[in-house]
């Protein structure tokens, strides 16, 4: 395999196996194996996030969810009835300096956590970049690999094509 490998280097990429880089090496090695580039890249991924990062990613997912924001709009107006209307001695008045502090917090909590997710994405995209990258240079050699045959077909049939002529040709020219 090792020998086939090399060939394909020379002839479909005119490179040396060993000037290329590691990932077209990787896909080289499949395309001789006739091995199929199929792994799934969030499963690959969501196996390697730790506890923290999911809950990281859980926590964004609900902060940036209307659920979140219908929830918190709720517990808001329903803090400022409650200081305004509802208690004779509130314990927020206006201008509700603990609900801003409470506030202040959430989002103090709420902004680093969501920027861990937001550059696991960014890691999850690089990653499926990647992985689309092997596969369309797969999907590329293995195109350029059936011109190949299909050129090597034409060419006998021109050749046979040419032989029958010049037999023909030699035949008349004989009489």
């Amino acid at each position: 395999m090792d020998e086939r490998v090399r060939e394909l280097a020379e002839r479909l990429l005119s490179k040396g196996y060993d000037d290329l880089p590691e990932r077209e090496q990787r896909v080289l090695r499949r395309i001789a194996g006739r091995a199929a580039i199929s792994r799934n890249v969030n499963e690959s991924f969501r196996q390697e996030l730790s506890f923290g990062d999911r809950v990281a990613d859980r926590v964004a997912a609900f902060g940036g969810s209307w659920s979140f924001i219908i929830l918190f709009a709720a517990v808001i107006l329903g803090w400022v009835a409650a200081n305004v209307w509802i208690m004779v001695r509130p314990a927020d008045p206006y201008p509700f300096v603990f609900l801003n502090l409470i506030l202040s917090m959430v989002a103090a909590i709420q902004a680093p956590v969501i920027m861990m997710s937001q550059n696991r994405q960014a890691a999850k995209d690089r990653l499926a970049a990647a992985h689309d990258y092997e596969v369309n240079l797969k999907a590329e050699l293995e195109i350029m690999s059936l011109h190949e045959k299909v050129d090597d077909i034409r060419m006998r049939q021109l050749e046979a094509l040419f032989a029958r002529l010049e037999a023909k040709i030699d035949a008349l020219s004989r009489r």
